[in-house]
C-alpha cells in the first residue's frame, strides 16, 4: 500500500464527510470561531509583553538572566 494512496484516500474520506454535513459545518463554524476568541482573550488579557515593558530593546536576555540569578539567591 503506497503512502500517497493512504494519504489520498484519508483525505477523500474527510473531505466526502465535511461535504456532506449540514448541521455539522455550523457547528465547525462556531467552535472555530469561540477558539478564535478564547485565544485572542487570553493572548490581550492574561499573556501580556512583560519583557516589552520592563526590559530594554535588545537586552531581553540579559534581564532574564540577572532575573533567574536574583531569585535563587
Amino acid at each position: 500500500m503506497a503512502a500517497g494512496g493512504f494519504l489520498n484516500r484519508a483525505f477523500h474520506l474527510y473531505y466526502d464527510g465535511f461535504r456532506s454535513m449540514t448541521l455539522g459545518k455550523t457547528l465547525w463554524a462556531i467552535i472555530i470561531v469561540k477558539l478564535i476568541i478564547i485565544f485572542v482573550v487570553l493572548k490581550l488579557f492574561f499573556f501580556p509583553n512583560f519583557l516589552g515593558t520592563h526590559a530594554e530593546k535588545g537586552d531581553e536576555a540579559n534581564y532574564v538572566a540577572k532575573e533567574l540569578i536574583n531569585r535563587s539567591e
